[in-house]
């Protein structure tokens, strides 16, 4: 129960981020908006690793190539499902992107199926389909408006690559949470992004340095709010709920973001929320109860499960 409680803590940290995206998009770029909080939040992590005991039976497991699959995490996993996400939504229609990250918990069921021999049970085919009913009913989607055609096709694509990217680092984190904590996976794979998405920053949107003193009080805090709620806090608490649950029932979670976003939107954003969006939230609450009271099928990860290191899984 208690890896549910944190489930349900960064979701309704994930449903903020979209606000807080607002609120920086005016001063700063899209490339700025995840560069800049991925890198407080990293060193942030600094003093946490440091201060972390090691256990010598998953110690003595590791290899230096074991970099390779952190750095494989970021550029596959985290930079698709930050980066790709934010343009391809751009360049698309809301509506569009709505329905297509309805296909997160379904890549990430196959990739965990691949990845790490999990099933789909029949307690967590139901809480999918309730899911999906729910979802439907609180983002109100205008299915006659939909476009999927030409002009919309580059933007489409980013979007259900970015989900992917995020399907694959939540399946294959599990793997790298046998020999690696919480904590130093999500330190070191954050390390790679700053590698890759440095020279993208300076390059493309070096001007923020500049004017980084001319930021608003409502940028500022737009950032910080990503810093420690998105890229922070709610990392630490998913990978920490991962090494206990399965992927696909993490991932049957994230309809949450849905549940917490909607009243969020008609509070803060003054949106209004209507009584079938009040039925989907209720839907997506009894979905994500039903495998969280009923669905037993996983157990926790001990440091006696650890068969390889993560190098050699990644080969096969």
């Amino acid at each position: 129960m208690r890896s549910w409680l944190l489930l349900f803590a960064c979701n309704l940290m994930w449903a903020l981020q979209f606000t807080c995206v607002k609120l920086v998009q005016d001063q700063v770029g899209a490339l700025f908006t995840v560069w800049g909080p991925m890198t407080l939040a990293t060193i942030m992590l600094v003093p946490l690793v440091l201060r972390e005991k090691h256990d010598p039976e998953t110690t003595s497991e590791r290899s230096k190539k074991d970099l390779v699959v952190f750095f494989v995490l970021a550029l596959v996993g985290i930079f698709p499902g930050q980066v790709l996400i934010t343009w391809g939504t751009r360049w698309s229609l809301a509506s569009n992107a709505a329905l297509l990250m309805l296909t997160l918990p379904v890549t990430t069921a196959l990739l965990a199926y691949i990845f790490l021999d999990e099933r789909m049970t029949r307690i967590r085919w139901i809480s999918f389909a309730l899911a999906i009913v729910g979802v439907l009913m609180c983002s109100n989607l205008d299915f006659q408006h939909m476009n999927f055609g030409k002009g919309y096709l580059l933007g489409n694509a980013l979007i259900f690559f970015g989900s992917l990217g995020s399907s694959f680092y939540n399946s294959y984190s599990k793997k790298v949470l046998k020999i690696y904590s919480p904590l130093e996976l999500l330190f070191y794979t954050y390390l790679g992004m700053f590698i890759i998405m440095t020279p993208l920053v300076v390059s493309q949107e070096g001007s923020v340095f500049t004017h980084l003193s001319s930021l608003t009080t409502r940028t500022w805090i737009g950032l910080a709010l990503l810093t420690f709620f998105h890229n922070f806090l709610s990392m630490v608490l998913f990978l920490k709920a991962l090494k206990q649950l399965d992927a696909i029932q993490a991932a049957l979670s994230n309809y949450l973001i849905t549940f917490f976003g909607v009243p969020i939107a008609a509070i803060w954003l003054k949106e209004r929320l209507s009584p079938l969006a009040v039925i989907g939230g209720i839907i997506i609450l009894g979905s994500t109860l039903m495998i969280t009271l009923w669905d037993k099928s996983a157990g926790p990860t001990s440091a006696a499960a650890v068969e390889s290191p993560v190098t050699e899984s990644l080969k096969h």
